[in-house]
């Protein structure tokens, strides 16, 4: 790639990331009530993408004896830490550690 074409990536890549950043506040602005399947979708697709994403982390995992238990248990524990304590980002790291520590550890 030459310095031009690095140079219109980056501006493209830059153009790219500040249009859908802030055209959500151009359309809807502070006041002005979004359209009923807007709301709708705020309210419902956060929870679509953390199960996608879930769905997505453990497409590969093959469930045998020994394989996937790391995963099962780390699972279980996020689950329940998170129903105990509600809070999103001690489930994320506490399961996240438990999960390297099984992988690194117990699970070699």
């Amino acid at each position: 790639m030459t310095t031009l074409q690095k140079c219109i990536t980056v501006v493209a890549v830059v153009l790219g990331t500040a249009l859908t950043r802030f055209l959500p506040f151009f359309l809807f602005p502070e006041g002005k009530t979004p359209p009923k399947y807007i709301s709708y979708l705020g309210s419902v697709l956060p929870y679509a993408v953390i199960g996608f994403l879930v769905v997505y982390s453990l497409k590969d995992v093959a469930v045998s004896p020994f394989h996937g238990l790391p995963e099962i248990i780390s699972i279980l524990f996020i689950a329940v830490l998170h129903k105990w304590r509600k809070n999103t980002l001690l489930s994320i790291g506490a399961g996240t550690a438990l999960y390297m520590y099984l992988v690194q550890v117990w699970f070699r």
